[in-house]
């Protein structure tokens, strides 16, 4: 588990620490590394899945785009029948739309990304109010957005973005882009599995299905990882020197065979960059156990206020642009906006993510559903970046509290978390407010503004000269204990004057 530091004497102690202490390839020695103070401040970052997939954009509505690939080339046996039933129609739709003999390797010279601006998607990340930017340098596909040589020597063919396709050094335009519009970290996902790369193929690896069998090969799987998958990592370190490294792609074999251990006890002592670098926990079968923070994927996140996580997920039902999703696939803002409350009221970060398209654009809708939440954080900042939990993450109305799955997080119509804060179902309990703390001042995030004029904050206790005020309204608002609470009298608000949308923040001070 992760600890998060909460003074600057603390950061001054950690960032000397970084410079004496050696990290060896272990998971003891690396999980005393504390992760830098500024990722548990950042909050809300935006997540970037780019590549070939992004021609075809295509996979049955719910399911990821980005593995077209697979769907189309991979073994399927040993496969639930939704995923067969995935690749069918995938296959089907490549047959008809581009033929039999037309190869995914053919995509390169329609992966053309001409109306790319990198400094338009930066200024629209600046608009969005986020923090941080992770961008995939490599999915699993292995075809990369940067010029490396180790790609493009061991798929025999020109297989990164400088060498065919675009012509064009992606991440390291992106990455300029980000840095010079400013206040954001760049940061970089990269896949450490490669489906098919001929020096390791999908054919020498374990089946995917349940009965797979670890009895590698070891000369395709050392070769890949030695010649590919490590000189990689040190390559986009050394040229990008990310903030953030999102691994994926290790779920189905350990972290020794995976090797990936000794590649970071390398980034914690030599990165040139290494007292800022902050990793994930997908590096070999070691999620929620190991690493800088921990993930889910259209989840929930964790409910121990002493781990250090991040929720990421996108805009659509697909990380990768999908042609077939329609209005009704994306998250409105006002969901967005609600997910985002959620998400940091009980500890976490969001890492937001969406697809562009071939050419290079960011999809409208996707602009669209960024600037909202920017627009909404230009009010409410304050009660989301450099918070932390409260001692409690929300309060409850009357009613029972729901227990949702996975499935729910990911399909449910409507959204759980929505739900749970302004659409319950008859007898349930809804999230009245949520709230975060910065040192002795608390915010409470109002899901639904209530028909009377005052608001009820319960279980909590105010010192003498403690202040209360909406955020975007000028003006202290009066309070008076309740029942061992407070009630807040609420300002009279034109609705043509509201200061946000959707959720709406008091402040309270001098919080016992």
């Amino acid at each position: 588990m992760k600890k998060m530091m909460i003074t600057a004497w603390a950061l001054t102690a950690v960032t000397a620490s970084f410079a004496e202490k050696t990290y060896e390839p272990t998971w003891e020695s690396l999980d005393s590394r504390e992760t830098p103070q500024w990722f548990p401040d950042a909050k809300f970052g935006i997540f970037i899945h780019w590549g070939l997939y992004s021609v075809p954009a295509f996979a049955p509505r719910g399911t990821y785009a980005e593995w077209y690939w697979h769907a189309k080339d991979g073994d399927q046996s040993g496969k639930h029948a939704a995923a067969v039933g995935r690749a069918d129609a995938t296959q089907q739709f490549h047959n008809r739309v581009y033929g039999e003999d037309f190869e995914y390797s053919d995509f390169r010279d329609q992966f053309t990304c001409e109306m790319f601006e990198p400094e338009h998607w930066a200024k629209v990340f600046k608009r969005s109010g986020a923090k941080y930017v992770v961008l995939t340098s490599k999915h699993h596909d292995g075809y990369c957005l940067w010029p490396s040589k180790e790609a493009s020597t061991s798929f025999g063919m020109a297989w990164n973005s400088v060498d065919s396709g675009p012509k064009r050094d992606l991440v390291g335009d992106l990455t300029k882009a980000v840095r010079d519009e400013g206040g954001i970290k760049m940061g970089l996902y990269y896949s450490i599995w490669d489906w098919f790369n001929p020096y390791w193929p999908e054919a020498e690896q374990p089946t995917t299905g349940p009965k797979r069998k670890m009895n590698l090969p070891e000369e395709g799987r050392k070769k890949y990882i030695d010649e590919v998958m490590v000189p990689q990592i040190k390559d986009i370190v050394n040229r990008y020197q990310p903030a953030v490294i999102f691994s994926d792609g290790d779920w189905w074999m350990d972290d020794e065979k995976w090797g990936t251990k000794p590649a970071l006890a390398w980034l914690y002592n030599h990165a040139p960059n290494k007292d800022e670098v902050v990793i994930n926990d997908r590096w070999g079968k070691v999620r929620k156990k190991h690493g800088g923070y921990f993930t889910t994927e259209y989840g929930s996140g964790f409910a121990d206020p002493s781990i250090l996580w991040e929720e990421n997920r996108g805009i659509g039902k697909s990380f990768g642009f999908s042609r077939v999703e329609t209005f009704d696939d994306y998250n409105t803002g006002e969901l967005l906006i609600y997910m985002l409350c959620d998400i940091v009221s009980r500890g976490g970060n969001f890492l937001l993510d969406i697809g562009p398209t071939a050419d290079g654009r960011i999809p409208i809708v996707m602009e669209d559903r960024l600037i909202q939440i920017g627009e909404w954080l230009e009010v409410n900042g304050e009660a989301i970046f450099e918070t932390r939990r409260w001692k409690k993450d929300c309060q409850w109305s009357a009613g029972e509290i729901k227990e949702y799955t996975k499935e729910e997080f990911h399909h449910g119509v409507p959204d759980p978390i929505i739900e749970m804060a302004k659409y319950p179902k008859e007898g349930q309990a809804r999230k009245e407010c949520y709230f975060t703390a910065k040192g002795d001042t608390v915010y409470a995030m109002i899901t639904e503004l209530p028909d009377e004029d005052e608001f009820e904050i319960k279980d909590i206790e105010l010192s003498k000269g403690s202040k209360v005020t909406m955020l975007g309204v000028d003006g202290e608002l009066e309070w008076e204990k309740e029942d061992g609470g407070i009630e807040v009298e609420l300002p009279r608000l034109n609705p043509s004057k509201l200061p946000c949308n959707h959720v709406f923040t008091l402040k309270i001070t001098g919080v016992k």
